[in-house]
């Protein structure tokens, strides 16, 4: 199978620039200007992308697909479609479903699942515990991004204690990506709103309880660990200005996410959209969602994922304790972060690197995430200037709502290409069948 795509701006290594993609099976083979048809004998798919932008797939290190166990809410088959429908070509998706992720039999599990279901590309995080440190050895470095570990705010056994914290920085070789949130602090903060609120305060006191306080306590400490003990560090969803100052250059190895809903909302939404902006960490000030957005470009968050969460509209009724946390996000990230290019935020070629490179450079990612000769064919073709509007019928999650919901935004992802198959093209899914367990470390 030979597909040519021509006349696209394509976005990659930090430089725009017109030029045509040969791709043969699922190798980027040529990236030239003006290439023509390899050989008269083979069938060739010519794609003219003109007036479009060529991006690498979307690498999305952070989502909560809910299989095993919660598919209720999601699984692996919807959220891969809405994860193809947004330019997203792989995803990594996190521990916490039932049973969770922190046995060898666990991901083995969750890996069969992906491989019968999934319409994009795949790996999972494991997830650490209490008294789980003996297996990470037995673990493949090749297959898994890396560990994931709740420094607060987790569910079941999956919240772990300073003493296990600090032997995971000490002996892990893998990449670490932490949940920050300090969950003593939280508690104090529970119990205040509760004597003041009743039993359910509103979701308009959630940034209160899960406080700025109780992210920058838990963020320092990771990051003081990673420093002890050089090991390398990946911190979700960072939500508060303060916590942007512990990462810099000098620590090469400490890196930190930004998520869609921290760039998108701040805590003037709740009014209007109430718990369906409900997240941990919670979506916090103006001020907050405008500093993360400067260190997207100053190169204090290198890596924008979703935390792509969803819930039934059901279990998001009620306040600070009765609603669900999460939203369904990751359809719509890379149209979210084109706008920010639109507002003049970031470059094209900043989103490219926040949203394609650095993930796949953090993590090891092998020959995915460029627009490179030699590597895999995972592209998305993104139209600007043709204006659309999010409706409910256009919602490809399971959950089947978004709090981008009557959203109407400028860039139109028009086909998103997986392995060199086309899995998504204006509207509709096409191919099913194209998804492959990623590498690492290769």
């Amino acid at each position: 199978m030979v597909t040519i795509i021509k006349n696209a701006t394509v976005v990659n290594d930090g430089q725009s620039r017109k030029a045509d993609v040969l791709v043969e099976d699922d190798i980027i083979v040529k990236i030239e200007e003006n290439i023509n048809q390899p050989c008269a004998s083979q069938s060739v798919e010519v794609m003219d992308a003109e007036g479009c932008y060529l991006l690498p797939g979307v690498v999305d290190d952070h989502v909560h697909f809910r299989q095993p166990g919660l598919t209720q809410k999601a699984d692996i088959a919807t959220e891969s479609r809405a994860a193809a429908a947004g330019g997203v070509t792989t995803y990594f998706d996190m521990p916490n479903t039932v049973p969770q992720t922190t046995t060898l039999e666990a991901l083995d599990e969750k890996f069969q699942l992906a491989a019968a279901e999934s319409v994009v590309n795949y790996s999972f995080f494991f997830g650490a515990t209490n008294d789980n440190l003996t297996l990470f050895d037995k673990l493949d470095k090749h297959r898994i991004p890396g560990i994931k570990l709740f420094m607060g705010s987790s569910t079941g056994n999956m919240l772990v204690d300073r003493e296990t914290t600090e032997k995971i920085f000490a002996f892990t070789k893998l990449p670490i990506m932490t949940h920050c949130e300090d969950t003593s602090v939280i508690n104090r903060n529970m119990e205040e709103a509760k004597r003041l609120y009743g039993n359910d305060p509103d979701v308009v006191c959630h940034p209160h309880i899960r406080s700025r306080m109780a992210c920058l306590k838990s963020t320092l400490l990771a990051v003081s660990l990673a420093r002890l003990y050089h090991t390398t560090l990946h911190v979700a969803h960072v939500s508060t200005a303060e916590e942007l100052d512990a990462f810099n250059s000098e620590h090469s190895n400490i890196t930190a996410e930004a998520v869609i809903g921290h760039l998108m909302f701040c805590d003037e939404d709740y009014d209007r959209l109430g718990t369906r902006i409900k997240v941990n960490p919670s979506i916090k000030t103006r001020n907050d969602r405008d500093a993360i957005r400067k260190a997207l470009a100053d190169g204090r968050i290198s890596v924008v994922g979703t935390d792509h969460a969803p819930h039934l509209l059901s279990d998001k009724q009620g306040g600070c304790v009765k609603a669900a946390s999460g939203m369904p996000i990751i359809q719509y990230s890379l149209n979210s972060m084109l706008e920010l290019v639109d507002q003049g935020v970031i470059t094209i070629e900043r989103l490219v690197e926040l949203m394609c490179h650095n993930p796949a450079r953090i993590f090891g990612l092998s020959r995915r995430g460029y627009i490179r000769e030699g590597y895999k064919a995972d592209l998305v073709v993104v139209r600007p200037n043709a204006p659309w509007t999010v409706t409910a019928d256009g919602i490809m999650s399971k959950c089947g709502w978004s709090p981008l919901e009557g959203h109407q935004f400028n860039w139109k992802v028009e086909r998103t290409i997986c392995n060199g198959r086309t899995v998504y093209a204006n509207g509709t899914i096409v191919d099913t069948a194209a998804a492959e367990a990623v590498r690492f470390r290769e």
